[in-house]
């Protein structure tokens, strides 16, 4: 059965998603590694890639409302 890619989907690889986020590609592999946040990623061979869907998403999930 064939695989559904949709071609509007914008992928960046580790380095832009670590631009994106404003992280290091360092802290990018521990998370990816370690499991630390759900931060879903795309692995091709020795390639990452990350979606700006998820990206988007997990930025909008650690939104802080108040601090204590």
């Amino acid at each position: 059965m064939p695989i559904c890619i949709n071609p509007n989907t914008t992928r960046l690889n580790r380095k832009q998603a670590a631009e994106y986020l404003g992280v290091t590609e360092g802290t990018l592999a521990v998370w990816a590694s370690t499991g630390r946040y759900q931060l879903p990623f795309i692995k091709v061979g020795r390639k990452v890639f990350y979606r700006q869907s998820d990206l988007d998403a997990f930025i909008e999930s650690n939104v802080v409302t108040q601090t204590r």
